[in-house]
């Protein structure tokens, strides 16, 4: 395992601790063995080392004392600001994006998932090619010391631009396949519901429980990069396509919600979604805000979502269903991993269901989604 040190900076955010824990399973996650957490309290980061040189040249010291191979920022780092900071500690440094994009790396299955990641791990290389200059030959001051560095940098970044395009229509080509067999399922007017969540928050766990897949599944942050879909049967007539898809994370950056905005149609043309929230984390509603602020970021924020309390186990909380004054239900009560609830859950289901094909029936196939939910 690599020997790893962990960095925050305190901005004054909300559940600080929180997020360095977070950080902390995700190197995990990646394989790395955290030797050492470094905080520190400023109001804006340093231009330069992010951190300011002092507490530089004490993690510098640490690094070398105790043979720590790699640093992981919580938090973006610009190019010039991980160069800078490679040069100051000495040892390899990287990013919360560079760090969640290796455990992507590890976790994606399916063709698409790995050409996703690889267009994302591109993408962020791109920027970041001159981090590497010293393995290439660079230009040098003084007389018959000019190399061709800066050819060699534009060599890259050339090759680096072709792979992506070629990588964007590839997956463009998968998405052309499911469009289609998204218009099949319209066009027989089937219900559609998506399972989206926090990262581990049991949502493939809760898939298997529901489809009596096989999906993988495990106490692990992203266990989950490919979405899969099943089709599942309620009651006589009434079935539904269920679909699993990536965990979200707080701090999740553009660049890769964009990667993965493909696999995330499900969610977008979904007629339900099913928002798992693990009711045990001290820190559940601010995870359910971050989940938000990715389905608004993809478009899906206006998509009808029913909470389900997952994990009700841990924390000794009774099955239930949570209905408003109208009966709109707002939530269920679950635990996957013990089929606690289940019952009630496809039952919920199957009364959505039943409701969503009265009305398609009713308002024929060119209909607007109906607003049922």
């Amino acid at each position: 395992m690599t020997r790893s040190t962990l960095v925050a900076l305190d901005l004054g955010q909300d559940e600080f601790r929180e997020s360095i824990d977070e950080l902390a399973l995700l190197a995990s996650s990646a394989g790395a063995e955290v030797v050492g957490v470094f905080t520190s309290k400023r109001r804006t980061p340093d231009s330069a080392l992010f951190i300011g040189s002092g507490k530089a040249e004490e993690i510098r010291d640490y690094c070398l004392a105790n043979d720590i191979e790699l640093v992981i920022f919580n938090h973006g780092l610009s190019p010039a600001q991980q160069r800078n900071l490679e040069s100051a500690l000495d040892v390899r440094v990287i990013d919360r994006t560079g760090l969640i994009l290796d455990i992507f790396a590890i976790r994606a299955k399916s063709h698409e998932g790995k050409l996703q990641v690889e267009l994302a791990q591109l993408q962020y290389l791109a920027s970041r090619l001159v981090r590497s200059r010293s393995d290439l030959t660079g230009q040098q001051g003084g007389i018959g010391m000019r190399g061709p560095g800066e050819t060699q940098l534009e060599t890259d970044r050339r090759l680096i631009g072709v792979k992506v395009k070629q990588l964007k229509t590839r997956l463009d080509k998968l998405q052309k396949q499911r469009q289609t067999q998204r218009r099949q399922r319209e066009r027989r007017g089937q219900f559609t519901v998506a399972i989206v969540g926090y990262t581990n928050a049991g949502k493939s766990t809760l898939f298997n429980a529901i489809s009596s897949d096989k999906a993988y599944a495990a106490d692990q942050l992203f266990a989950t990069l490919d979405t899969t879909t099943r089709r599942v049967y309620l009651a006589p007539r009434i079935d539904m396509a269920l679909s699993d898809t990536v965990g979200f994370i707080r701090d999740l950056s553009h660049s890769l919600v964009e990667a993965f905005k493909a696999t995330l149609e499900s969610t977008v043309h979904a007629d339900l979604l099913l928002h798992v929230v693990d009711v045990s984390s001290p820190v559940r509603h601010s995870q359910i805000t971050e989940v938000n602020k990715v389905l608004a970021e993809i478009d899906a924020a206006d998509v009808p979502q029913i909470i389900v309390w997952n994990k009700i186990d841990a924390c000794e909380r009774a099955v239930e269903v949570e209905r408003d004054e109208d009966g709109k239900i707002l939530s269920v009560a679950v635990s996957a991993r013990y089929g606690l609830g289940l019952t009630e859950l496809r039952q919920v289901l199957t009364e959505l269901a039943t409701g969503f094909y009265a009305q398609t029936r009713d308002l024929g196939a060119e209909a607007d989604k109906p607003q049922w939910a």
